[in-house]
């Protein structure tokens, strides 16, 4: 997922997540509308999607069952964000040039904050206006429970009016002072301007009128957008979708994930597309990909880790390889409402248990070839911040299965042909904790991306591992958006609350903005807690994360989940080790997984 963010910031990639893996040369590269054949001019790119990895989703507002990657950057190049805070110039900051904003001015008091749009154009001739701006609010604030961008008391619960001032000025007040670096690069910058004189409606033979401005109304018109959403066939006909303000339109669309983007003829803004044609593509697996590499077929594409020993082969092609890293953590999210693991999975010893038969260090080495960092914790360990703790650099829970092993038979567990088996049940110190019946075995499920060799192998090396512990994990495969809608958050009486462990993220499962902060992961009812973890000591710190400036919130932040284990942490891969066709170039890697097709150019062919 790589899980991503939505909108600009959460990713698996939400999201947001999830890169990568294998297929068929190009019967792996399915879907309709562009040729396979490579570009054939300096007007065409053809661009290999992560493997088994398909956008499905247009709609510039994400739901938990959309975060992907893709999916927000396909909708960031058809509309651009108000604020497009990114990686796309090699450092994490507001990229001017595809935003609608010109400015953001912060009160003194940090309680509110002037927005200034830009002379900007719908690509259909009408003005770009606050009231577009306005529209997303009014959406976004009567739709909250459904964005999965939304964390209870964020946004747009901390925001409580946003006013116009004009066609280009607009007001949104706080209902308190917030770090102003975390308000820019991780609220503000999920807002999405959408062309209310189009689509706010609730039919496509509606009237369009003010139909947001009322909670009902903005129910109905967020209900009728979100069932157009799901026509994936329709994305490239439908007339919903034909106005635009971003650097480009979708041409084609199918449903098995192939994507054609044109330049917008009426782009107006700063980030004018320097190839006109995109093609997306599309594959079923890593080797598919890399066949389609050999053949030439592809411009901008990635290898596995484990074959970097053939770069040399790709470059004799005409290749360059460049590892793109990632501001992101990698981690299997327990279930904490599972009626059959719940109970087991809130005890913290258990959950310890469970994190020292975890074998991060050669996972890294073996599984990832080395382009790997060992993740401890919330906050990203693959580059160098001050937002790490010491506790979660250090690791408090080094691997070891004999210790973890005697973790669990000092709580009441006693090991039975080879799995253990709670035989002590109760709440003292030496039992297995409140809701742990005697005889549950300790039996573990992921449902796992499939596609990735990579997520394959770590996922057979834990398996080993945790055997030794006396933990038995079973493995069900299935493609990352399918992980991903199976893997909501849950009541323990629901016929969706089945799983137990989740993953979807071999390039990374979490993709964070320029903050890292955790509100909408890990706080209480936070739009992407899957798992529905809840600590009310833990939704403190995050909160004075978002109000405070010093470095020491987030530390505390750090240290808090490096030991509290909300997830399984797992080894923090590359993004993507990236094949590129020399003479492209325009553009940095971003480190927020997003991919910014406007930049790319041939400087050479």
């Amino acid at each position: 997922m790589i899980l991503a963010h939505t909108a600009n910031s959460r990713r698996w990639a939400l999201v947001a997540g999830a890169a990568a893996t294998a297929a068929v040369l190009l019967s792996g590269c399915s879907g309709g509308g562009t040729s396979s054949s490579a570009s054939a001019s300096s007007d065409t790119i053809n661009y290999a999607l992560p493997a088994n990895f398909t956008p499905n989703w247009i709609l510039p507002v994400g739901t938990a069952a959309h975060l992907n990657t893709n999916n927000a950057s396909i909708s960031q190049s058809v509309w651009e964000p108000l604020i497009a805070y990114d990686g796309s110039a090699g450092k994490v900051g507001w990229n001017k040039d595809n935003s609608l904003a010109t400015a953001a001015d912060f009160s003194k008091d940090s309680k509110s904050v002037a927005i200034t749009l830009g002379d900007r154009h719908w690509s259909d001739g009408e003005q770009i206006t606050s009231r577009d701006v306005e529209f997303w609010f009014n959406l976004v604030k009567a739709n909250k429970a459904d964005w999965a961008s939304y964390s209870p008391g964020k946004a747009p619960d901390n925001w409580t009016s946003l006013k116009i001032t004009d066609d280009t000025h607009f007001t949104i007040t706080f209902d308190q002072a917030y770090n102003q670096q975390w308000m820019l690069a991780n609220e503000l910058s999920m807002i999405r301007t959408m062309p209310q004189h189009v689509w706010d409606k609730t039919s496509d033979s509606g009237t369009v009128s003010d139909l947001d401005r009322t909670p009902a109304g903005a129910k109905k018109v967020w209900t009728y957008l979100n069932e157009a959403a799901k026509k994936i066939s329709g994305y490239a006909t439908d007339p919903l979708w034909k106005t635009v303000s971003g650097p480009y339109t979708i041409k084609s669309f199918s449903t098995a994930g192939k994507v054609q983007l044109v330049a917008n003829p009426k782009y107006d803004g700063g980030g004018k597309a320097n190839i006109r044609t995109v093609n997306l593509l599309p594959f079923t697996t890593t080797e598919a990909e890399e066949n389609a590499l050999r053949a030439g077929t592809v411009d901008y594409g990635y290898i596995n880790a484990t074959n970097l020993s053939q770069e040399a082969s790709f470059t004799a092609k005409g290749y360059s390889v460049k590892p793109w890293s990632g501001w992101a953590v990698t981690y299997m999210p327990y279930n904490f409402n599972n009626p059959a693991m719940g109970a087991v999975f809130k005890q913290l010893y258990a959950r310890q248990a469970i994190q020292m038969s975890v074998d991060q260090t050669t996972l890294s080495k073996v599984v990832f070839n080395g382009t790997a960092v060992s993740t401890y914790g919330p906050v990203p360990q693959g580059q160098t911040s001050s937002f790490v703790s010491s506790e979660q650099k250090n690791n408090p829970y080094p691997f070891s299965t004999a210790k973890a092993k005697k973790l669990l038979t000092d709580h009441g567990w006693s090991e039975q042909s080879g799995t253990m088996v709670c035989t002590d049940p109760g709440t003292g110190d030496s039992q297995c904790g409140a809701g742990v019946d005697k005889g549950t075995k300790f039996r573990m499920q992921v449902l796992s991306q499939s596609g990735s060799t990579v997520t394959d192998n770590m996922m057979s090396a834990l398996q080993s591992s945790f055997a030794k512990t006396g933990i038995d994990f079973g493995i069900k495969t299935a493609p990352v958006n399918s992980v991903l809608s199976q893997s909501g958050q849950c009541e323990a009486d629901d016929a969706g609350c089945k799983w137990q462990l989740s993953f979807f993220g071999s390039a990374g499962s979490w993709y964070f903005p320029a903050y890292p902060s955790g509100d909408a992961l890990f706080a209480t009812g936070g739009g992407s807690n899957f798992g529905s973890y809840s600590n009310s000591a833990v939704d403190e710190l995050i909160t004075e994360t978002t109000t405070s400036s010093s470095d020491e919130a987030m530390q505390k932040y750090s240290a808090a989940l490096a030991k509290d284990l909300p997830v399984i942490w797992l080894p923090e891969p590359d993004y993507q080790v990236s094949v590129v066709k020399k003479g492209l170039g325009g553009f940095a890697q971003d480190s927020l997984a997003n991919f910014h097709p406007a930049m790319w150019k041939w400087t050479s062919q």
